[in-house]
């Protein structure tokens, strides 16, 4: 089955490209110790690796999977660094070594960015990252000062039990990730964006949970169109970046194909090189 993407003015787009890696490079100049840059850098870097998938909608080229290499750096190193255990922490971020000043609680440190981050590293196959992610404390996500949805939660949880084997855990956090994701809980959220952009990864990760190779492209797709209909539905969010690549869907979707189950859905939304991980042993991530 095929989900068409939405048209994207490439020109415009393409010519917008070096400005934003410019300032995406400012950020990291100044991301081993300040704050704006960091939480510049987090927005930018996966902005960067957005907006090239506009005019490479199959992440083929190698600066596509640079941009998408360097987001998920770039995600991961922020949470590596937000548990204080000393004075700095090392992380590669575009094949050079930083030292990042630990921080503990931080507006950009929330579940939401965690969630990014957390898909960043399964599309870029990156266990050891996945592996820190996977430990960081859900108390320090709610610390931020701002406020999520409780799914948001309930899902970081989810997340979190599966990767570490953690069985019991990981059927109690589920079932809670997907009563708290019915519309009628949303509070942050309206109710159109839990089911069309917050629901469908949580049945997405249910469906791969249960090796349901039929239900899980079955969901997959309705997650796919879900994302095109959201994205499409007015003009600011037509263009709005954040639709390009449905970054939840795919992530399960590349775990579910790094694993086994077959995926039958072709999508500009799920862009073919990602999915494949086409880059592999090209990198040291």
């Amino acid at each position: 089955m095929t989900v068409s993407r939405q048209d994207y003015p490439k020109d415009a787009m393409a010519a917008v490209v070096p400005v934003m890696e410019e300032s995406l490079s400012d950020a990291l100049e100044e991301i081993e110790t300040s704050h704006n840059s960091r939480s510049g850098a987090v927005t930018k870097s996966l902005n960067v690796a957005l907006v090239r998938c506009v005019g490479d909608p199959g992440a083929v080229m190698l600066e596509s999977w640079e941009s998408w290499l360097l987001a998920m750096q770039v995600h991961s190193a922020v949470f590596a660094a937000a548990v204080p255990e000393g004075e700095a922490v090392a992380c590669k971020i575009r094949q050079e070594e930083r030292h990042l000043a630990t921080t503990g609680p931080q507006t950009y440190l929330n579940a939401s960015t965690w969630l990014d981050a957390f898909y960043l590293a399964v599309i870029c196959r990156e266990a050891a990252r996945l592996d820190m992610l996977a430990r960081v404390p859900v108390s320090l996500l709610r610390d931020f000062g701002g406020t999520l949805d409780e799914y948001a939660y309930a899902w970081v949880e989810t997340l979190q039990s599966f990767w570490l084997h953690h069985r019991d855990d990981l059927r109690t956090h589920l079932v809670r990730a997907v009563d708290l994701s019915a519309p009628e809980q949303a509070r942050v959220l309206d109710a159109e964006t839990m089911s069309k952009l917050g629901y469908p990864p949580i049945m997405l990760l249910y469906r791969y949970l249960r090796n349901d190779v039929a239900g899980f492209n079955e969901a997959l797709a309705d997650a796919v169109r879900w994302h095109k209909e959201y994205w499409t539905a007015d003009e600011d969010r037509t263009h709005n970046i954040q639709g390009v690549v449905a970054l939840a869907p795919l992530a399960i979707a590349c775990l579910a194909k790094a694993n086994g189950i077959p995926v039958e859905i072709e999508s500009g939304y799920l862009p073919e090189a990602l999915l494949d991980f086409a880059w592999r042993g090209e990198f040291e991530a």
